[in-house]
């Protein structure tokens, strides 16, 4: 069951960022951008990883993402049509697909990576501890620092966004 889960989630992940790129709406491609952020957090649950999807769907999916929305249905952007392919482009494209395939090709024929032994890694509580320790005493004004700016920097978006009606008049 847990191969399955690992399987569905892989592939749901794989198909959620395919739409993130081939999305032209905005809107559409940062909720595909959501759904792609749950796929992983998925994969680390069926890793038993559950502090990661925790924090991931914390942090990503419940605020970069939303500023992504806010900041995107502020601009009101539309899907323009498509610029010509010039010649740059194509080349790139052509060598960022040769690349990929020969990743893939070169994985393919090396085999799986191999797997790391288990009992020399420490356990699980351990390292959370370490890591709660670290969070709340060496990090904790770093940290703060960064809630901060990005409390001022959505307060700035809003007070920028926001429609003055007497404006007219001072001109």
């Amino acid at each position: 069951m847990n191969h399955l889960l690992f399987n569905l989630f892989a592939v749901f992940t794989v198909v959620t960022a395919i739409g993130v790129v081939v999305n032209k709406n905005a809107v559409n491609a940062s909720m595909c951008l959501l759904l792609s952020l749950v796929g992983v957090a998925g994969l680390f649950v069926a890793l038993d990883a559950y502090l990661l999807a925790f924090l991931l769907l914390l942090v990503y999916a419940g605020a970069i993402v939303a500023l992504f929305l806010f900041i995107v249905m502020l601009l009101d952007t539309k899907g323009d049509a498509r610029p010509t392919l010039n010649r740059l482009p194509v080349i790139a494209r052509v060598a960022a697909i040769g690349l990929v395939v020969a990743g893939v090709a070169s994985f393919m024929t090396r085999g799986q990576l191999p797997s790391p032994d288990i009992s020399a890694t420490a356990g699980v509580g351990i390292s959370l501890k370490q890591y709660a320790y670290q969070l709340f005493t060496t990090y904790l004004l770093p940290v703060q620092i960064l809630g901060f700016l990005l409390l001022i920097a959505m307060l700035g978006v809003i007070v920028l966004s926001k429609k003055f009606e007497g404006l007219e008049d001072i001109k």
